[in-house]
């Protein structure tokens, strides 16, 4: 028998997320869920990833692991000097390619834990490790130290909490077991040069707050 080239059920599970619309729906095809429209939560995170992007007197490449339906990709992109966007799910990744496109913008199909990433200068990777097993976030950080920069966005409990708790791959995320990720502590020990808190939002009572980090490694 042939041995599967995903150990894991990522791909399937991300699939049927946008097949069965899991994250809610709008008119368009593919809906990457609140976290990618409600514009409390996209608005500030667009300032604040366009305001590092333009520090730079000559634009950065940027690399999007988890471009999802691009809804905020699309407000990012004219800011790199290349962007590439990344996700796992391919029928996404074909309706991404009819709908957005730039000279300097492509989209590839990949599994960010497995296959090789595209170079650049920084990787932004937003709510995306939050739904992943230990061994596929430890697999993927591996792969971002070949950036500059990282800069992570992740949902966790407003309160103290164990970090780092695995769950299986899915739609679900660490908030269940009153846990969150966080890639400096332990199974990670994710090594970095420094490290700058972006943004801090907070939602309702209960539902924790999403947090973004930018670390640099070179």
């Amino acid at each position: 028998m042939k041995t599967p080239k995903t150990p894991w059920p990522t791909k399937a599970a991300m699939e049927q997320v946008y097949k069965l619309n899991l994250w809610g729906s709008n008119a368009s095809e593919f809906y990457s869920g609140e976290g990618s429209h409600n514009p409390d939560l996209v608005n500030p995170y667009i300032e604040v990833i366009v305001s590092f992007l333009k520090t730079f007197k000559t634009p950065i490449s940027v690399c999007d692991l988890g471009c999802g339906d691009f809804n905020i990709g699309s407000n990012l992109y004219n800011y790199a000097s290349k962007y590439f966007a990344v996700d796992i799910v391919p029928s996404l990744i074909d309706y991404n390619k009819s709908n957005f496109i730039a000279n300097n913008l492509s989209f590839s199909c990949l599994d960010i834990a497995l296959d090789e990433l595209p170079s650049a200068d920084c990787a932004l990777i937003r709510q995306v490790l939050q739904h992943l097993s230990n061994k596929e976030v430890k697999n993927i950080l591996q792969k971002l130290k070949a950036y500059k920069y990282v800069i992570i966005t992740e949902h966790i409990p407003s309160f103290d909490f164990i970090p780092n708790l695995d769950i299986i791959s899915g739609q679900g995320i660490r908030l269940k077991k009153q846990s969150g990720l966080d890639v400096l502590k332990a199974p990670f020990n994710f090594k970095i040069k420094s490290q700058e808190a972006l943004l801090t939002i907070n939602l309702k009572e209960g539902k924790g707050k999403i947090v973004t980090t930018k670390y640099t490694l070179q």
